[in-house]
């Protein structure tokens, strides 16, 4: 899988890739990230690339010009617009490519986005900087505008580190126990998870949407605090019963929202109508 990064600041991305697993994703090539300079694409001697926008306003608009050129330069065109007429663009073939803006006006960027990216040969990212993009850049090239959070950053380049680790750690090879990004928040139900251990139950539900459960490990004392002991009686099926209500609990205590859509059995309901009850 290959990244491409359009960012006016190249360099703020030389020492995130070159630390923890994405520096070794790279280093083994499971994944590839190209960076690429926008200013390289301007044709004035202060190399701009934005201006004033159009109505007044504060700040500065990421000009067109050179986005699309950029774009241009990694083969990807721009889409087929309606004529005067209202007639409708031509549709496309399905791409192995997705052009993103990162963007405070996008959709939330989640753990099933990551997946749903993770799945593409490439991934355009276009970091954002100033009051934004021009709005023909993202009609014309951008096949979604994704958001990190509810708040705003100085530009999309942290957005787009966060995309790219998200993204390529769900891409086979990349964790060193591919398991580990099964079992873990926002992660797929029980039914979507093939990994078994030969012999032994296994101790972890799939998150199903919801949050994970809290880890511990030695010492089994610490600042006054023990772990729990089941989880060092060596139950497995006592250990997944409890992570389970860990689950739920954290869940419910820090993203409810999150329990609308999550996939719960009858137990998972009864657990948390008794946790609901517990906390009055």
């Amino acid at each position: 899988m290959r990244f491409e990064i359009v960012t006016i600041f190249p360099g703020f991305f030389t020492s995130i890739f070159e630390n923890g697993i994405v520096r070794r994703a790279l280093a083994e090539g499971l994944v590839e990230v190209g960076i690429h300079d926008l200013r390289a694409f301007t044709h004035d001697r202060h190399r701009t690339v934005d201006d004033r926008p159009f109505g007044g306003g504060e700040g500065m608009v990421l000009k067109p010009g050179p986005l699309a050129e950029a774009l241009g330069s990694l083969g990807i065109e721009p889409k087929a617009v309606p004529d005067a007429s209202g007639a409708k663009a031509p549709t496309y073939p399905p791409s192995h490519t997705r052009v993103i803006l990162l963007s405070a006006q996008g959709r939330p960027f989640t753990q099933a986005a990551a997946r749903e990216l993770a799945t593409l040969d490439r991934v355009v990212l276009l970091c954002g900087r100033y009051e934004g993009v021009d709005e023909r850049i993202n009609q014309l090239y951008c096949d979604m505008e994704l958001s990190i959070g509810d708040y705003v950053l100085s530009g999309g380049e942290l957005a787009a580190a966060v995309v790219v680790d998200a993204v390529m750690r769900l891409i086979p090879g990349v964790l060193g126990n591919q398991a580990s990004g099964e079992f873990e928040s926002f992660g797929v139900a029980d039914a979507e998870i093939d990994t078994e251990i030969e012999g032994v139950p296994r101790s972890q539900h799939g998150a199903g949407g919801l949050l994970d459960y809290p880890h511990y490990t030695r010492p089994a004392e610490f600042g006054g605090l023990s772990a729990p002991e089941v989880l060092l009686n060596g139950d497995h099926l006592e250990i997944r019963r409890w992570r389970r209500e860990q689950q739920l609990r954290k869940t419910l205590a820090n993203r409810p929202d999150l329990l609308e859509n999550a996939v719960l059995s009858k137990e998972d309901r009864r657990l948390l109508e008794a946790i609901s009850q517990e906390d009055g």
